[in-house]
């Protein structure tokens, strides 16, 4: 067993974990947090601790009561066993691939999350608003990070339509190849401060997180030309200790989320739409052939975009069916036992 010589505020700690530690606790265990998952184990490190543990908790729990990349627990002392894992600020988790009544957890207690999308034809307006929906939902600061700068005839023509999304939305343009450029995102990974990477494959983002890390140890792939895609090159969930002293999330799954239980993300990233759903002369309006339709009247009137409505109604669908699949998951009955 290593010993870890990075204090508990490096690794991310705050007075909103510490409040959760009754005094009897801090005597008997120890705080860690996960670095990486495998299956059925996990990395942490804490102060002088530097290991990996079983990461199964009793069977009684829900589906969320399983350990993350980002999240804290209490271990024993000792023995190294996991007592618990202390409450979240927040977290990222999607339905389980395959089976989409179960939940996969992604990342917990994440600050900021950088959505990056390069400026070519990868650019997607309708995956940075999925992005900006499922930050605002948990209350994490989003910053839409347009990568290959460098290679892009126009490169501001991509930074005005991300603008016109939100007003106060951050943005920035890198090259992610320079550590000048990439040097304009450290502020918002000092010491002890977590972040998280969404994007598609092949827009740089392995490139801008070895320049981060001042290392070239995370695999990057060529894109191809003609569509501008590439493949994954991350493959396990875990967390990257950049220069700065922050950290860096990038997981395979953060590239695939769905949404599901994001209303109020939806509502405050869609919020001009939803503001003129209740001008509408019913409360159940479907927006299509009823009278006195606000939504109508603005698309007639030009004062709403004809495309980020269409955008707004599959995401309220998308989040409407996968919310209501995992409502099911939680209500259906027990099977019945078998017979012999």
């Amino acid at each position: 067993m290593e010993a870890s010589n990075l204090t508990l505020s490096e690794l991310g700690w705050t007075p909103f974990f510490s409040a959760q530690l009754a005094a009897e606790e801090s005597r008997r265990y120890c705080p860690v947090r996960v670095m990486a998952v495998h299956r059925g184990m996990v990395d942490v490190q804490g102060e002088a601790i530097d290991t990996s543990i079983t990461s199964v908790l009793p069977t009684e729990g829900g589906p969320e009561d399983r350990p993350t990349v980002g999240d804290w627990l209490l271990i024993e002392r000792e023995s190294r066993d996991l007592v618990r894992i202390l409450d979240r600020q927040n977290l990222f988790k999607r339905p389980q691939p395959g089976d989409d009544r179960r939940v996969q957890l992604i990342a917990a207690n994440v600050d900021t999350l950088f959505i990056v999308t390069s400026c070519n034809q990868d650019f997607s307006i309708a995956r940075i608003e999925r992005y900006l929906v499922l930050a605002r939902e948990i209350q994490v600061n989003p910053v839409v990070v347009l990568t290959k700068v460098d290679l892009a005839q126009d490169p501001e023509r991509f930074l005005r339509e991300v603008r016109d999304l939100q007003p106060d939305l951050e943005v920035e343009m890198i090259n992610g190849r320079d550590p000048r450029s990439v040097a304009r995102l450290a502020t918002r990974c000092a010491t002890g401060e977590t972040v998280a990477l969404v994007g598609s494959s092949g827009v740089g983002e392995s490139t801008m997180i070895n320049t981060l890390r001042g290392s070239d140890s995370i695999a990057t792939q060529a894109v191809r030309e003609a569509d501008g895609k590439g493949r994954h090159t991350t493959t396990v969930r875990e967390m990257h200790r950049l220069t700065g002293g922050g950290w860096l999330v990038d997981t395979p799954g953060m590239r695939e989320l769905q949404l599901s239980d994001a209303s109020a993300g939806l509502a405050e990233v869609f919020d001009d739409i939803e503001a003129l759903t209740l001008e509408c002369r019913f409360t159940n309006c479907t927006h299509d052939t009823e009278p006195d339709c606000a939504i109508q009247a603005a698309l007639a009137d030009g004062s709403l975009d004809a495309h980020r409505f269409e955008r707004w109604r599959r995401l309220i669908a998308e989040e409407s069916v996968n919310t209501g699949k995992m409502t099911a998951r939680h209500t259906r009955p027990a099977k019945p036992g078998r017979r012999n």
